[in-house]
């Protein structure tokens, strides 16, 4: 996508929008206040933008992080939930330092997947209340808080919430299809709100807005804490450093050609996490709801995160009461339709039918993310997808006498490489622990004409696999380069149909029964003008 700094201000005002009560929401949930998460959303939005690793991330206080936190409120005092934060952000730097932010993506992407389906589903359902007009309960699930919703909206039911959610949303998602370049969120947040202020309606809104941002201070500190506040911290810096690079993954996906750096990722989270105590503010991490937004509403650069938080600031200290009008239902029809628009159905439809093991896993990750939390599914999806391989492959072993190979051709393929043709074959499991390393490899394929993929010796193939095979056959063409393969076994071309991998190549007679017959076609493709 072409930068565009209006169209990155515009969804940087699109996303304060969405950010400013789920600021000061989980700073009340937090323990620490509604300033605690202005300042965190201020700070931590900026800093996180520019040091951090993605160019469509937004940071600040999430709902997740709130869960960790209350306990130490209550064991340690607000000092001790801003030492945990500050400690948390050493953490993360150390943990940038040493690399380990790259092991991130060889996650599998049924993992990822599920990972986004659930996340979208939690979304929803904390808005629950927001979209039916009710004040939300003291439940820390999101299933029993939508349910305690449903129920009191019954007692007594308004229905015009649900339709301002509902007006939202359509408005959103129907504009987003004809007209992308338009804010369509922020047009139809301005819109909702004009009409319910000048209609008379009292609808719960975002009321009085408190100041944001207090003096820096140190008085926090007390290091006879460290020890017994150091699981805490280790959990905090844990759950920022999964969901804010599963968080900059699925935004890599909302938009073509991203991709983060998740090492610098780690810093900018860790350099804000460190910084923000000393205002008041409470540890912070990537949004993916915030996140999600910022991509739906065409940000290309880090000028929509930092304008984020410049318009949080001035909106909070100049039209405070202007933007307390806002009904809570009009920022969940914005949420509901951009949970909407994080679902890929095709990409979830693919990965279920493609193999029994990336169902699981994809199925799984959903389920305990909805029912449990994200740094958990992510745990038991990693668990399972990794138990579900080792089988395929401990499956995939033989020991049996045969005579020699005589589809191998050493000698023929090195003469090949004379005639800018080369061939690749695969050995073993093509899987989400080897899918990467194979990618990158084949990108530095150079100075050929023609390349072969022998996939007659592939053992195991999952959807990750066959997703990493598609881009990097993508990523050839789109050099000039003609692939050609041969030997898919039956049950791997299935797979490979199911996912939509390179339907092309079988549409323009480029997949062999063997080697001997792909070779003839390169070398007439060479000889040809």
């Amino acid at each position: 996508m072409a930068r565009s700094p209006l169209r990155d201000l515009l969804a940087g005002a699109t996303v304060a929008i969405v950010a400013l009560p789920l600021a000061l929401a989980f700073g009340v949930a937090s323990g620490l206040g509604a300033g605690a998460g202005l300042t965190t959303a201020i700070l931590a939005g900026i800093i996180a933008a520019i040091f951090g690793g993605s160019n469509l991330q937004i940071s600040g206080p999430t709902g997740a992080m709130t869960v960790v936190l209350v306990p130490v409120v209550h064991n340690f005092g607000v000092g001790g939930v801003l030492q945990v934060g500050l400690m948390a952000g050493v953490l993360l730097i150390i943990l940038a330092v040493s690399g380990v932010g790259k092991f991130v993506r060889y996650l599998p992407a049924s993992l990822i997947e599920g990972f986004t389906v659930g996340i979208a589903v939690v979304i929803a359902l904390q808005q629950v209340p927001n979209m039916l007009g009710v004040a939300p309960g003291d439940q820390e699930q999101v299933l029993p808080l939508a349910a305690d919703a449903v129920a009191r909206f019954l007692e007594d039911p308004n229905w015009i919430p649900p339709v301002i959610t509902v007006v939202v949303a359509a408005m959103i998602l129907i504009v987003a299809r004809l007209k992308p370049s338009l804010p369509v969120s922020l047009i139809a947040v301005i819109a909702v709100t004009a009409t319910a202020v000048g209609a008379g309606f009292a609808l719960p809104s975002i009321g009085e807005l408190p100041a944001p941002i207090g003096s820096p201070s140190a008085a926090f500190l007390d290091w006879g804490n460290a020890a017994s506040l150091l699981p805490s911290a280790i959990a905090v810096a844990a759950l920022g450093a999964l969901e804010s690079l599963l968080c900059a993954t699925v935004a890599d996906g909302m938009r073509v050609g991203e991709e983060h750096d998740p090492d610098r990722e780690l810093l900018g989270q860790g350099l804000a996490n460190m910084v923000v105590p000393f205002f008041g503010g409470v540890p912070a991490t990537a949004a993916i709801a915030r996140t999600a937004v910022n991509a739906r509403a065409g940000a290309a650069s880090r000028l929509s995160a930092i304008s984020h938080s410049a318009i949080l600031l001035i909106v909070v200290l100049a039209i405070s009461p202007l933007v307390g009008l806002i009904p809570l239902a009009a920022l969940a029809g914005v949420l509901l339709a951009t949970t909407i628009q994080m679902v890929q159905v095709g990409a979830v439809r693919a990965l279920l039918a493609s193999t029994r093991s990336d169902a699981v896993v994809l199925v799984l990750t959903f389920l305990v993310t909805v029912l449990v939390d994200l740094v958990t599914a992510v745990v038991v999806g990693l668990a399972a997808a990794a138990i579900l391989a080792l089988r395929a492959v401990a499956q995939s072993a033989q020991l049996e006498q045969v005579p020699l190979d005589t589809t191998d051709h050493f000698d023929e393929e090195r003469a090949l490489a004379d005639e800018n043709i080369v061939a690749y074959r695969f050995d073993g499991p093509l899987f989400f622990g080897a899918a990467h390393r194979f990618l990158l490899e084949l990108a530095d394929v150079s100075d050929v004409s023609v390349v072969i993929l022998r996939m007659s010796r592939v053992t195991t193939l999952d959807a990750t696999g066959g997703l990493m095979l598609d881009d990097a056959i993508a990523r050839l063409e789109r050099r000039g380069i003609v692939v050609l393969v041969s030997g898919v076994r039956p049950g791997h071309g299935e797979i490979l149909r199911r996912l939509g991998t390179a339907p092309h190549l079988r549409e323009r007679g480029r997949i062999f029964e063997d080697t001997p017959d792909a070779i003839a076609h390169a070398r007439g493709i060479v000889a040809s003008p």
